[in-house]
């Protein structure tokens, strides 16, 4: 997969599966068997005899109390090639069968038709279309492509595999991400794990996190093998928390087993704190390129101009940044210009929120307040990053009492040798939970609030392909869910 796929959904196109009304069913089994197709639902349909019948034993089952499986969601449903009879898959309690054909009815309810012809509408990636193509031509089916409809929304299938696919979990928290937007897994995973190792920089509690997560890949304990997919973050947030670790000087506290390559939190807190906003202040500014990238394929070129998570957010960001520096660096030019620039900034987001409230005295009272909001968002955002130090300088200082009583109670003689190892084992271990949740919790919400708010506005909608397997009916099966 090339690089720049990892950015995007994959690409969909609109389709009908088109077949004669008396071939629809066949059809359908392969588009079925398949799975490639997000078949729209464009009307509700009153149960069908197969519905009706899966109720009725499903209800039947119930009151009897012989099986917990016996519910709707736990049965897995198969399609058979030829159409069955549906008293007789309820004579047989073939549960299976039946839900397959209540799906089956619920799709060919969605089939508008017309001159003996019967069509279902959808979406189906690009990289199956010959594939379906190929297999429906063969039972006299066709999957005929269509034109977009204007506004409308493809579903969103993202890249499962790579270090996209690793930290896609990340964004999928937060939302789907609409199919015309760049996909942020990759910075989401980066600056997470950044964020994560500057609150928690530990070599020691590092390398237990990277452990933790290459047993957890490896399926260990069986107990928590779903939780598999998160692993890529025990191992990037534990190998950030290893090199900021290397960095503070701290390896299960303060023990001297390496030395500070950069600096000591307790010893430099202002320092730790100017990058910290540093650190915000570039994420911030990568947030606002994802923005505009992203206002710019769903609004066009205006739309990106006048949002403020696009370029008038960005402009005002950028302003309000260089007027800072400005003001520090005592330099006049820097100040006019960011002054200039902020103010550009202002005005354009003002009009696309006035463009957006419909314009008139009241428009403008809400485009002022928008404004004004969006204004004191950037200074309160970028200094929330200050947590970064702050939650670092907490987990240094409580490795520092740690190692502290560790060696008070040392000092005192081999009495005391083992209540010392004890106060060292069980200080670190609490220090790695509380920490740890801490600064996992405080890394997702600035991600979620300082950086997503900017990159999303718009919600997607997931793909969602109608797959349902072929099984063969056997006259001496019986499959009770």
């Amino acid at each position: 997969m090339r690089w720049s796929e990892t950015l995007a959904p994959t690409r969909m196109h609109r389709v009908a599966v088109v077949a004669p009304d008396e071939l629809l069913r066949d059809v359908l089994v392969l588009v079925a068997d398949e799975g490639v197709c997000d078949i729209d639902e464009l009307r509700q349909n009153p149960p069908s005899l197969a519905a009706d019948a899966l109720q009725r034993m499903l209800s039947h089952q119930q009151g009897r109390s012989t099986t917990a499986a016996a519910t709707t969601g736990s049965i897995s449903p198969v399609l058979v090639p030829d159409a069955p009879d549906i008293g007789a898959l309820e004579s047989n309690a073939r549960y299976r069968e039946l839900a397959g054909e209540a799906e089956m009815d619920r799709i060919r309810g969605q089939a508008l038709s017309s001159h003996s012809v019967a069509a279902v509408a959808g979406w189906c990636p690009s990289s199956a279309m010959a594939g379906l193509t190929d297999r429906l031509r063969s039972v006299g089916g066709a999957v005929v492509p269509l034109a977009e409809p204007p506004g409308s929304a493809p579903p969103t299938l993202l890249p499962q595999t790579g270090a996209s696919g690793a930290f896609q979990p990340l964004v999928d928290t937060y939302g789907t991400v609409p199919y015309r937007d760049v996909n942020p897994s990759v910075l989401a995973g980066v600056a997470y794990a950044v964020m994560f190792g500057m609150m928690f920089g530990d070599l020691g509690h590092g390398l237990l996190l990277v452990a933790a997560g290459l047993l957890l890949r490896a399926g260990h304990p069986r107990a928590l093998s779903h939780l598999s997919r998160l692993a890529p973050f025990l191992m990037t947030a534990g190998a950030a928390s290893a090199a900021f670790g290397l960095a503070y000087g701290e390896a299960f506290g303060p023990t001297g087993i390496v030395p500070a390559l950069w600096l000591k939190p307790l010893d430099h807190p202002t320092t730790l704190l100017a990058v910290a906003i540093a650190i915000g202040g570039a994420l911030l500014a990568v947030s606002y390129g994802f923005g505009i990238t992203n206002r710019w394929r769903e609004e066009g070129v205006a739309g990106a101009a006048l949002a403020l998570s696009g370029i008038a957010g960005a402009a005002l960001y950028l302003g309000l940044a260089v007027t800072a520096l400005g003001l520090y660096i005592h330099v006049a030019t820097a100040e006019v210009f960011g002054a200039v620039l902020a103010l550009s900034g202002l005005a354009l987001g003002f009009l696309g929120c006035l463009s957006k409230a419909g314009g008139r005295a009241v428009g403008a009272v809400q485009a002022t307040i928008e404004t004004f909001d969006a204004t004191v968002r950037i200074g309160s955002n970028t200094i929330s990053f200050a947590r970064l130090a702050a939650f670092g300088l907490t987990h240094a200082a409580l490795g520092y009492i740690i190692w502290k009583g560790t060696l008070a109670l040392w000092h005192q003689g081999v009495p005391f040798w083992l209540p010392a190892v004890l106060i060292f084992i069980a200080g670190n271990a609490a220090a790695f939970a509380l920490e740890g949740l801490v600064a996992a919790v405080q890394a997702l919400r600035l991600e979620y609030y300082e950086m997503f708010s900017r990159i999303f506005v718009r919600e997607g909608r997931r793909y969602r392909p109608w797959r349902i397997p072929t099984a063969t009916l056997k006259e001496d099966e019986c499959s009770p869910g």
